[in-house]
């Protein structure tokens, strides 16, 4: 890094509480000069390890490759945060500016022929190099990351294949802001009485809140925050609000102004199969499943379509008992997709005697944080201490450090949990720092995992506490799950850390935590009143419980269509119109009209700006895997069995990409699964229907 001062140093060095970047010191204007210096610095280490005189070795190419550019992942993880989590024109404008300049800047190093010789040689006699298997591993991830961008290619190719990188990481960031944009700008203010019928005080509240938010003082505003907009379309007895509400939410990034997204679609296809084909692959999904547990279109093809069967039979049935609602309710119309969610509510009342709203009140977030605690002390013997008045990137933020049973710090941990216009929707966990043991060139020897997890759940009034959904605690659990795949991690190259695994096994720590929310014993402990302190009933608890699997056809086709129709997209050598692909996959799926989509086309942040492309259907590859990993304890009569608890930390939590995934789960479970776990877990099957049994 130059020496001259030219950018804030507080952006590369991070001397706060255990080496957590002192946040207060950072100013949006400093990142443009701190890119400029630490893109510079990271080129002149590259041209360093590509030039040098010496035969290649593990140590003087891979792990040199492996610590070099440290300032610019600093300033880089203190960025991506900002822009995601908390911000606003100026973090937009350098957004737009720095995302093509990043790839242009990676794709070089990619296409270094110099470099790519050095690691060329050592892949080529990586058989008597006397290497671990995870230096065997790390050397794989650079040779493969070479080949991917066009390391083998000729020149006038990799300069095309640089074009066309350069140019998508530039329509990914314009993809994300204009859905941004849609939901910050779109607002249902509400005023009183009868447009509020229905609705329960929790939501009022947070209606309330994002009214004062947009200078509405004393209104109550419907907005595309999910924690606002899924449970007013819940509870709204106004048939016509649910549908004004419902078509804005659907409509994000297709609005044909500015913020329309179908151009940007097209073009990104387009030039994703244009990757494919430069690097030799037939398409541009062929090209993402290389390296992951699936393989093959095929293989995802496979797992949809079979659970699609079986998710749009049940979901049939769900329907026929809404339309039956409607009709004693003494009403005629049809059922569309903003009845859903009503009716559904108030079956699950009937059926199962208990309700969202009776619910609520047991689930304070403040509890279920200290759940999400408790469990992985249980589990992995750490616990959590907060940090009270350390500063972070916004005074939401709470900072914990993580200790272990000896009392060793093991990470710093982040909780962003509100909702607010300037972080996009969705949940996510990420790190700002990444674990591992190498000697840093400035002379630190390894690093702390520094990780958090964002949520948007609905902030409540002053001095009132956040109450959720049981959906935003799984949430909740979920991305705590990532977050402990991010903080465990035990290894010492920085590129197979924590959540550096395949697409289709990065879910599956996950989605492995959530099932410890509805063990019975964290329920009692946890799911207390937040006016009496009482546990839940016994009645109740037995309630949710049975209730699990209640609108399970529902659920699984809003999701499966949405990972069908990624694969298309994926899987076709052109898509001139992706809103007809999109009508097309769904018409031959039999997508039924009362339902859409999860995450429709122009708003699908997860495949056009989140990383997942040709990946959606990662989720249920995990969810194979989790159910099949929790009936592990389940079969040893103790959700909380030490000595599974220790082959999962070792194997699956703590092992990070430094084992293959097959080997990895084989080694916790002793064998790989079939999805008959999972179809019984998300109530799509019984044991006997896929034993052929009565026992």
């Amino acid at each position: 890094m130059s020496s001259s001062h030219d950018f804030n140093p507080a952006l590369v060095t991070w001397d706060g509480l255990h080496g957590l970047p002192r946040f207060d010191a950072l100013n949006d204007g400093d990142f443009a000069a701190a890119f400029e210096a630490a893109l510079a610095a990271h080129e002149r280490e590259i041209d360093e390890i590509a030039g040098n005189g010496d035969a290649p070795t593990f140590d003087n190419t891979v792990v040199a490759l492996e610590i070099a550019g440290d300032a610019l992942s600093r300033v880089s993880s203190l960025f991506w945060n900002k822009a995601g989590a908390h911000t606003n024109d100026v973090i937009q404008a350098l957004e737009r500016e720095i995302s093509p300049k990043m790839s242009r800047h990676y794709s070089k190093i990619g296409m270094n022929a110099a470099l790519f010789a050095r690691i060329d040689t050592l892949w080529e006699s990586r058989d008597s190099l006397g290497l671990t298997l995870e230096q065997t591993r790390v050397l794989e991830r650079h040779w493969k990351g070479f080949v991917k961008s066009g390391a083998k290619l000729e020149k006038a190719e990799q300069e095309k294949l640089a074009a066309i990188n350069e140019k998508l990481a530039g329509l990914g960031t314009q993809f994300g802001q204009n859905v941004l944009a849609d939901e910050k700008a779109w607002a249902l203010v509400l005023s009183d009485g009868a447009e509020l019928e229905g609705l329960p005080e929790f939501l009022r509240d947070a209606m309330a809140g994002a009214a004062r938010e947009r200078g509405e003082e004393g209104k109550y505003a419907v907005t595309l925050s999910r924690s606002i907009i899924e449970p007013f379309l819940t509870f709204s007895e106004r048939r016509d609000l649910r549908e004004q509400a419902f078509k804005a939410w659907v409509a994000r990034g297709e609005n044909d102004g500015e913020t329309d997204n179908r151009a940007v679609i097209r073009e990104t296809l387009a030039l994703r199969h244009q990757v494919a084909t430069l690097l030799g692959y037939g398409n541009f999904a062929e090209l993402k499943l290389d390296n992951t547990m699936a393989k093959t279109a095929e293989a995802v093809n496979g797992l949809l379509r079979a659970v699609w069967a079986r998710a749009v039979k049940r979901a049939g049935e769900e329907e026929i008992d809404i339309a039956a609602m409607i009709a004693e309710e003494g009403r005629n119309h049809e059922v569309m997709p903003w009845d859903w969610r009503h009716y559904a509510e108030k079956i699950r009342a009937r059926k199962f005697d208990f309700s969202e709203t009776e619910l609520k009140p047991y689930l304070q977030l403040e509890k279920i944080i200290e759940a999400c605690f408790d469990v992985a002390g249980r589990l992995f013997g750490i616990r959590a201490v907060e940090k009270k008045g350390v500063a972070a990137y916004h005074p939401d933020v709470r900072v914990f450090e993580i200790r272990d049973r000896e009392d060793k710090l093991v990470a710093l941990f982040l909780g962003d949990y509100f909702a607010r216009s300037s972080k996009r929707s969705g949940a996510w966990m990420s790190s700002l720092q990444s674990q591992h043991r190498l000697e840093l060139k400035n002379g630190r020897h390894g690093e702390l995992p520094i990780i958090y997890n964002v949520c948007n759940f609905a902030k409540p009034a002053e001095g009132k506490p956040a109450l959720l959904s049981l959906d935003d605690a799984r949430t909740l659990f979920h991305e705590f799950g990532h977050a402990l795949h991010g903080m465990l991690s035990n290894v010492t190259y920085p590129s197979v850390a924590g959540t550096s695994v395949s697409r289709d096994f990065v879910e599956l720590p996950s989605q492995l935590y959530e099932h410890w929310l509805t063990v019975p014993d964290i329920l009692k402990r946890y799911a207390v009143h937040v006016e009496t302190g009482e546990p839940m009933p016994q009645a109740l608890l037995d309630k949710v419980l049975a209730a699990r699997t209640f609108n399970a056809g529902f659920n699984t086709v809003e999701f499966t269509s949405s990972a069908l129709v990624d694969m298309a997209f994926h899987t076709r050598t052109a898509v001139e119109d992706p809103m007809a692909v999109q009508a097309e996959v769904l018409a031959e799926i039999g997508m039924p009209k009362s339902i859409v989509m999860r995450h429709a086309t122009p708003h699908f942040q997860h495949i056009f700006s989140g990383g997942y492309s040709a990946g959606y259907y990662s989720y249920m590859w995990s969810e194979v895997l989790d159910a099949d990993a929790f009936a592990a304890f389940e079969e040893t009569g103790d959700a909380f069995n030490g000595e599974m608890a220790r082959k999962l930390k070792e194997n699956i939590y703590s092992v990070g990409g430094s084992v293959d995934p097959e080997d990895a789960y084989k080694a916790f479970r002793g064998k790989l699964p079939s999805p008959d776990a999972m179809l019984v877990k998300k109530g799509l099957s019984t044991f006997e229907e896929l034993t052929g049994s009565d026992a």
